[in-house]
């Protein structure tokens, strides 16, 4: 029937913007976990002439959970994509997965987002004369790109958080209009035949 053509459209358009959802997440995750990881090797070098040190991602805990967290993000989403695509995925396993998965890795993506921008704000080191140095500090040399590619690391990290659960939005939409709409919808036109027939045998 044409109403049923309507949804099956409707249910097809709803399901392919969930998965385009869940592989931009999925691309941003790795995008921010490889921005995040190479952001190391940077020599500062002190204003009042003092020793160069490097410092690196791996000096900051949050920036590690960063990584971390994107990474393994990234495989929860890409085991999603799999499951929701795959014809068999209706199965015992899809059930019980992909519930765990929607939730743990925009977790996982959010604390780790919000763990970093928490430093950021206070990025400093112990230099090797024992005084705390900020990393971003203007006066510093060979610091600007590496404060520059944290922050658009957590910037992407954070699109990664927001991509997934536009996926989940769109996926809780999907289940409830499918199934409200529906019965309302094929109850009204029952409804509406009966009344037909019933005008119909009166005259």
């Amino acid at each position: 029937m044409p109403c049923d053509d309507d949804k099956a459209k409707s249910k097809g358009r709803l399901h392919a913007v969930n998965i385009a959802a869940r592989i931009a997440a999925m691309g941003l995750a790795v995008a921010s976990a490889a921005l995040m990881a190479t952001a190391s090797q940077c020599t500062i070098v002190l204003y009042n002439g003092g020793p160069a040190h490097t410092v690196t991602y791996s000096n900051f805990g949050p920036f590690v959970y960063l990584v971390v967290a994107n990474a393994i993000a990234a495989v929860m989403i890409g085991v999603a994509i799999f499951l929701s695509v795959w014809k068999k995925g209706s199965g015992k396993w899809s059930k019980v997965l992909l519930p765990i998965l929607d939730v743990a890795a925009p977790a996982l993506l959010y604390s780790a987002t919000g763990a970093a921008f928490a430093t950021s704000e206070y990025l400093s080191y112990c230099s090797p004369n024992g005084r705390r140095v900020s990393v971003c500090d203007g006066a510093l040399g060979g610091t600007r790109n590496f404060c520059s590619q944290v922050r658009l690391a957590m910037y992407i990290s954070l699109a990664a958080a927001g991509a997934v659960s536009a996926a989940e939005l769109v996926k809780n939409f999907k289940l409830g209009t499918l199934s409200f709409g529906g019965d309302s919808d094929s109850s009204g036109s029952e409804s509406s035949s009966d009344d037909g027939c019933a005008h119909g045998c009166k005259h």
